[in-house]
């Protein structure tokens, strides 16, 4: 749909972080036909000051009604990431009590944290609570493809998630304050 331009009216849109267009309005109006815009979609044409959302234009009458806009960052429950912001340190808590299970001396159990045997606790936890965010982000109506499939590298999905959902990177922070401290710690 690239350069496909009929009338005056010339927009441009956002998909996958890429700046596309200029299509015609009955292109777009296509582009939201098939789904490839929905509620959330960023267009722009000459007169705004601004990327603006689709169903912000008058646009919007194109829009499925019967779906609704993904909910906003305001109202996602945000109590599963900030677990995860908090995971590498929840995680090394659990190294060492499973060590200390194990090994029944506090001295070996030690050892055995320090040593990393007991780091895939610190993995799970990590990995679990992003895939487990990521679906109830979905379940809010949040179109989490743009993640890219980054979902299993944690400080990139807390980054995308905070751009995705318009906050701030505070859960962001914490986690790689939290890693850094493991790190140095170690």
């Amino acid at each position: 749909m690239e350069n496909s331009t009929t009338g005056n009216e010339i927009w441009f849109y956002e998909l996958n972080g890429e700046r596309k267009g200029g299509v015609s309005e009955t292109d777009l109006i296509t582009l939201i036909s098939n789904g490839t815009l929905r509620h959330g979609s960023s267009v722009w044409k000459k007169g705004f000051a601004d990327w603006t959302n689709i169903e912000d234009t008058q646009l919007r009458e194109h829009l499925d009604d019967t779906t609704p806009p993904p909910l906003t960052g305001a109202k996602v429950n945000n109590t599963v990431v900030w677990i995860l912001a908090f995971a590498p340190l929840i995680g090394l808590t659990l190294e060492y009590f499973v060590a200390y299970m194990v090994h029944s001396s506090e001295y070996r159990a030690e050892q055995a944290v320090a040593s990393g045997h007991f780091i895939f606790i610190t993995l799970i936890l990590n990995i679990a609570l992003s895939f487990l965010d990521e679906k109830r982000l979905k379940k809010a109506g949040t179109d989490t493809s743009t993640f890219g499939g980054w979902v299993w590298l944690v400080p990139v999905y807390l980054y995308q998630r905070s751009q995705a959902l318009k906050q701030n990177l505070a859960y962001f922070i914490v986690w790689i304050v939290c890693f850094l401290l493991i790190v140095v710690g170690a």
